[in-house]
């Protein structure tokens, strides 16, 4: 079992969220022994995008997939993978993860979890809490986490590119 700097399991979890909708928690499957656990772009199209996101896309219209500038985001295997499957990607600029819901949803996920007592104490009693502390984040909350971007975007723009309170 791996375990994180303070001692406790780790694992490796991918999630999306949108208005009145989320896909996940998703967690990579453990390649295993001496084989690492870096994401690949190929392990991303094989183990989030082709089972998950692909259907998610399908079954709604309008929707553009919002990603960080990680490599296996910007993989041209990703890219190409993403463009045949007809979902749109929006443009994203590098170090702003202040601007992207999703950081200040896990921020909130991660509360949850270390909250905690007994905190998880496995990689399965991880996974489970995730789960949980996922499902009881109120969609309303996701909601206006959405909502704020356009405000978000403009405190950084009336900084010039600095720090903002968010």
């Amino acid at each position: 079992m791996e375990h994180n700097a303070q001692g406790g399991p780790n694992v490796m979890v991918w999630g999306g969220i949108g208005l009145n909708q989320s896909l996940g928690p998703v967690f990579f499957n453990n390649l295993g022994p001496g084989r690492g656990n870096g994401i690949t772009a190929q392990r991303y199209i094989d183990q989030i995008l082709q089972p998950h996101v692909v259907p998610f896309f399908q079954a709604r219209r309008n929707c553009v997939l919002q990603q960080d500038n990680a490599r296996p985001h910007t993989a041209r295997v990703t890219q190409a993978f993403l463009q045949h499957n007809n979902i749109d990607i929006m443009a994203w600029p590098a170090l702003s993860p202040d601007l992207n819901p999703i950081e200040h949803f896990w921020d909130k996920l991660q509360r949850k979890v270390n909250q905690l007592r007994p905190g998880p104490r496995t990689a399965a009693e991880l996974r489970q809490a995730l789960i949980n502390a996922w499902c009881n984040i109120p969609r309303d909350a996701i909601n206006r986490l959405i909502h704020s971007m356009r405000r978000r975007c403009q405190a950084v723009i009336n900084v010039h590119g600095g720090h903002t309170p968010y």
